[in-house]
């Protein structure tokens, strides 16, 4: 049986009695690396089991717990589990097993957390909000431009687990970088924290510089000619998308700050020191977001002022040929309220000379108005 199989076998069991009920599993873990995009997690919240000793991948047969009992007190490995969206029941067994604080098993199944940091005595429990780019056309009004996701890591003496929610932010290729890496790895379970928080931020810097690449072609449609005519609900779109991007982002500066700065003691003090590289990395991508927020103000203001100057200019051209048909307007209605006494009414030549003075006088208005700029 799978070590995948033993760990559902194990969430049944522990249905039972919910996190209270310690969970064995037995037998060998696979030898494929399920949480790779490319491979099947074969219908279980188990993505991967896997075990480091000097860092240095090796085979994890027998019982995990027994595994994980060894791995401690050899003080030279620990176990690296990575779960997709668990239940309550699946991920029951592997609280029990690792000794993992309710709350903190809470939002690990629930999701939808705010970024943060939270210490558990020895265990260290942090959330990361993952981001993705969504590819598009062209960008409309109801276009997706970022998704999100979650991923929650567990970090304790000897052992690391990764919970991710959503369909994107898989682990399998960051695990087979870290794995390149012995050195690294040996350094323990904090090396994988930090692993996942750099894969996280530069995710960030990815997204917000495909973000930046939408606002700037918004930017040369409402700076084009004929501007004031651009959707604005494509401003407003890329407005929403990336306040939601700026709510995954900027939570996390406090505990990046915390796990460079602080002393951690589940963290090695050579891995804090690259926390400080991460740290840099999510500064330049909040200050990225807030002038991309700033540049979206300033082309919305200038969309809606381009907007009222068309307006002005509209209602300047409709004034002006009101003028214009004022004229003759006056003119014939003055005519033909049928008075028998009226200027030039018997001369021969009081019609053209009326059609002459209306022609004249709406000549010399459209002369006027064209050299304003109202025509």
């Amino acid at each position: 049986m799978s070590m995948a199989g033993n760990l559902r076998k194990v969430a049944g069991l522990s249905k039972v009695s919910g996190f209270r009920k310690v969970a064995r599993l037995t037998r060998r873990r696979p030898r494929v690396d399920l949480s790779h995009p490319a491979r099947s997690p074969l219908g279980s919240a188990v993505v991967n089991c896997v075990t480091y000793e000097d860092g240095v991948r090796i085979p994890c047969g027998g019982d995990l717990f027994e595994t994980v009992e060894r791995v401690r007190r050899s003080d030279h490995g620990f176990v690296w589990l990575g779960l997709h969206e668990p239940t309550v029941e699946e991920f029951a067994g592997v609280a029990e097993l690792f000794d993992l604080h309710p709350l903190a098993v809470e939002d690990a199944v629930e999701a939808h957390q705010r970024p943060k940091l939270e210490r558990y005595g020895d265990t260290l429990f942090a959330v990361f909000k993952t981001v993705c780019y969504v590819e598009h056309q062209e960008l409309t009004s109801t276009s997706d431009v970022v998704n999100t996701g979650e991923i929650m890591v567990f970090v304790g003496p000897a052992f690391v687990i990764t919970v991710r929610h959503g369909r994107h932010g898989s682990l399998g290729p960051l695990r087979e970088e870290l794995e390149t890496e012995p050195d690294q790895l040996a350094k323990g379970p904090g090396a994988v924290l930090h692993a996942v928080a750099d894969h996280v931020v530069d995710e960030y810097l990815h997204v917000t510089n495909a973000v930046q690449e939408d606002i700037d072609q918004v930017e040369t449609v409402v700076f084009a000619e004929n501007g004031a005519r651009a959707d604005p609900g494509r401003i407003y779109q890329l407005k929403r998308e990336l306040l939601e991007l700026k709510r995954a982002v900027t939570p996390l500066d406090r505990p990046i700050q915390e796990l460079a700065n602080r002393p951690v003691r589940a963290i090695d003090p050579e891995i804090q020191a690259y926390f400080r590289d991460v740290s840099d990395h999510l500064l330049r991508a909040i200050e990225q977001i807030a002038a991309s927020d700033e540049l979206l103000n300033s082309i919305l203001q200038a969309h809606l002022a381009q907007v009222s100057v068309a307006q002005n200019e509209d209602m300047r051209r409709i004034t002006a040929w009101a003028a214009l048909i004022a004229v003759p307007t006056m003119v014939t209605g003055v005519y033909g309220m049928n008075f028998t006494y009226m200027p030039e009414l018997r001369w021969r030549f009081g019609y053209p000379l009326v059609l002459v003075v209306i022609a004249v006088a709406c000549v010399v208005l459209y002369r006027g108005f064209k050299r304003n700029g109202w025509l």
